[in-house]
């Protein structure tokens, strides 16, 4: 049987699923005297909110974009890019799991984190009017954070797609009229789209925590850092959770944030990530210390100054 064809949206998206990894033009080399262009990897298009975290955490750098996060880590572990930034933790949706594995599967660590207020909006093509919207489209994450806006609007029917600025770059190269996309106020700008509605999302208190990630030998410590990022894993014995978080607690360090993953091909097994308020680089080199005796494994993912709203 003739399989059954596709809509344009779908054969867009299925070119992609099947193209080669996505990056940016190849640079012309420096002119002699200037130098080569920081390259910062992220996850997704220009104009995502990645690309809005990379401004500000390093102001002008070359977006270097990838469909997905492994091939972000992969290119900054093998040295095509600089540095990546990508989003470890959304106020509302919880963190990205995901980033957490590759941070401790790659030889990188973390040098910045920032926080960015989400602001996401109906975009559609120039001209275009919210009555003719039917499809929307956008990462399953802000779909989720406008849910009130699409039940009022039951004529528009949501789809998951890759990225928040992607599902506004296609529907400008499709030319889709009864197509939305819910993004950023840059990537409506940067694709030469239009708002039709502006902060469609339920909860102003939206921001999401990036990260800056260096490969380790190219990463610089802040001597100010007052943040620092753990991965262990325990000892198989009673008590060793416990017993490890005491010993942190003895030194008075500030723990802000404890999450578990489980160890892939081992079931039951779990890594935990921590987060910490330090007073010093003492203080910090003393958690790790602390963890030592109680632990099959501790790596050290970066420190940094804490970013606040």
């Amino acid at each position: 049987m003739p399989s059954p064809e596709r809509t344009p949206i779908e054969q867009w998206y299925g070119a992609r699923k099947h193209a080669a990894p996505q990056t940016s033009p190849a640079s012309a080399p420096p002119a002699p005297g200037q130098s080569a262009p920081f390259r910062v990897a992220i996850q997704g298009e220009p104009g995502s909110f990645s690309h809005q975290a990379t401004t500000q955490l390093i102001g002008n750098a070359e977006i270097v974009p990838f469909s997905f996060s492994a091939g972000v880590f992969a290119a900054l572990s093998e040295g095509a890019v600089d540095a990546a930034v990508i989003p470890i933790e959304n106020s509302l949706a919880g963190s990205v799991s995901e980033h957490f594995d590759l941070l401790l599967a790659h030889d990188v660590k973390v040098e910045k984190e920032t926080l960015l207020r989400i602001h996401h909006n109906l975009i559609a093509l120039p001209g275009v009017s919210i009555r003719e919207i039917q499809r929307v489209f956008s990462h399953p994450v802000a779909l989720a954070q406008c849910r009130r806006f699409l039940t009022d609007h039951p004529q528009m029917e949501p789809f998951a797609f890759y990225d928040t600025a992607g599902s506004v770059k296609q529907l400008v190269e499709l030319r889709d009229r009864a197509a939305a996309a819910i993004a950023s106020e840059a990537a409506a700008r940067y694709y030469g789209a239009e708002i039709l509605k502006a902060g469609i999302e339920d909860n102003a208190e939206n921001f999401t925590r990036f990260f800056l990630v260096r490969r380790t030998q190219d990463a610089e410590t802040d001597p100010q850092a007052n943040k620092l990022s753990l991965a262990f894993s325990l000892e198989h014995r009673p008590g060793s959770l416990a017993a490890a978080l005491a010993e942190l607690a003895a030194i008075g360090t500030n723990l802000t944030k404890i999450e578990s993953r489980p160890v892939h091909g081992r079931p039951w097994e779990y890594v935990f990530y921590v987060d910490c308020l330090i007073g010093s680089p003492e203080e910090g080199s003393r958690a790790v210390a602390a963890l030592m005796p109680h632990c099959s494994m501790v790596k050290e993912l970066g420190r940094y100054g804490e970013a606040r709203p």
